[in-house]
């Protein structure tokens, strides 16, 4: 059976791998953070002084994915999108939070001035919704909003029905 691909991006903190986990323990999907995959294998080449965090070797976690994502079935979690082939999503989920909710989180997680200061101007000016758009057909980038519990169970039931109407039009 033809199984999707999903793509969730979004600014660091949106609610990505809450949403990404869930999904994949509902739908049966595959789930894979990037972030995870790259520390595991480590797929970096060099680091980052400045924003204090591991440079990620894209062209290596390209290949890594290469044949998961042929196989179909699989939810990829990740705050950067231009990079991967567009043949491999059939749909992109970008997840936008207010600043103010998202600030709190980011705080949370011990994130430092400049590195706080420059996510909450990535989502103010859509930066990662614009790359989405700019990656891939605009007709398959959806923007979900993600600031309280019940905008999580609401993306989960819509992407959950997308899912299921993508598996009807592609395995009959």
């Amino acid at each position: 059976m033809l199984l999707p691909n999903i793509l969730l991006t979004g600014t660091p903190g949106v609610g990505k791998t809450t949403l990404g986990k869930e999904l994949a323990s509902r739908s049966g999907l595959k789930y894979i953070n990037v972030g995870d995959l790259a520390q595991e294998g480590q797929l970096y080449n060099g680091y980052d002084e400045e924003y204090d965090c591991p440079i990620l070797d894209e062209d290596r976690v390209v290949d890594e994915l290469e044949n998961q994502m042929r196989e179909g079935g699989t939810i990829v979690d990740y705050h950067g999108c231009d990079f991967f082939p567009e043949r491999w999503f059939h749909i992109v989920f970008v997840l936008r939070t207010d600043n103010s909710v998202l600030y709190k989180r980011l705080e949370t997680r011990g994130y430092g001035e400049k590195k706080l200061k420059d996510n909450i101007q990535c989502e103010i000016f859509q930066v990662l919704y614009e790359e989405a758009i700019a990656s891939y057909k605009e007709e398959i980038v959806h923007q979900l909003s993600s600031n309280k519990p019940e905008d999580l169970e609401d993306n989960i039931n819509q992407i959950l029905k997308w899912i299921e109407q993508w598996v009807k039009d592609h395995n009959t």
